[in-house]
């Protein structure tokens, strides 16, 4: 059963990088916006004249606050049609078609394996959910490693945010790659991502002669997310403890 479409209202937007912008969407006709972390949602915008040609979907990057208030973080690609619209022609209390919540890219019922949360970009925002809610709803866990992946500092998403509830959340571990920065400070990585989980399972193998039991989560464009689960298979899990979401 298809879901409706419903009016929805931008209450907010910020600038977070030299391209990227967090909006704040509210959907006033719900009292409560239910979602499952990880889930995403999909805006009809004006911006062409076949209906399913206009859709955009994007991962909701807040956690679920009992509001109808939910957040997005979207990179601007200039070469498209959604987010040039988004980021030129929508303002705080502009209105937008917008159906969700959708998706399966959800955690685990039980957290009872060592969960590695990777992404570029901007599929950050289903990690950023997840991680949020395990704290605010303090939900059993393992160690969870967010691995995030950008090309320079000044193109980090919520890392002084996500540095903060490495102090409140038990086993939760922020690692930022940069793969053009040759010099880093604590706790970052230069290179890519792989590089990062790969050093943390190793690590942990070399203290106990075994790889972690681990879910494996991929976010992010699609050469990234096939080059990761070609070296986690390699790493010697097996295909059922990864869990992918494409972008673009």
């Amino acid at each position: 059963m298809l879901q409706p479409w419903l009016k929805c209202v931008v209450i907010k937007t910020e600038d977070i990088t030299h391209s990227t912008r967090r909006f704040w969407i509210q959907i006033p006709e719900l009292e409560k916006f239910n979602f499952e972390p990880g889930q995403f949602v999909t805006f009809d915008l004006p911006i062409h004249e076949q209906r399913n040609k206009r859709w955009r979907s994007y991962s909701i990057a807040s956690s679920p606050d009992g509001s109808n208030i939910f957040e997005l973080v979207i990179v601007l690609m200039e070469d498209g049609l959604g987010t040039p619209h988004l980021f030129n022609d929508v303002k705080e209390g502009s209105e937008l078609l917008v159906r969700g919540p959708q998706g399966k890219f959800t955690m685990p019922p039980v957290l009872d394996k060592d969960l590695y949360l990777i992404c570029t970009g901007t599929g950050i925002a289903p990690f950023r959910s997840m991680v949020h809610y395990i704290h605010q709803q303090q939900i059993p866990h393992k160690n969870i490693h967010l691995v995030f992946g950008c090309r320079e500092f000044k193109d980090s998403l919520y890392e002084a945010e996500l540095k903060q509830l490495e102090n409140k959340l038990p086993g939760f571990y922020h690692h930022p790659c940069f793969s053009r920065e040759l010099v880093v400070g604590p706790g970052q990585y230069s290179g890519y991502v792989h590089a990062c989980y790969t050093q943390l399972v190793e690590k942990h193998k070399g203290m106990t002669g075994a790889i972690p039991e681990a879910n494996f989560f991929l976010c992010g464009w699609k050469n990234m997310v096939d080059d990761a689960k070609a070296k986690i298979l390699s790493l010697g899990y097996d295909k059922s403890a990864i869990h992918l979401e494409l972008y673009g």
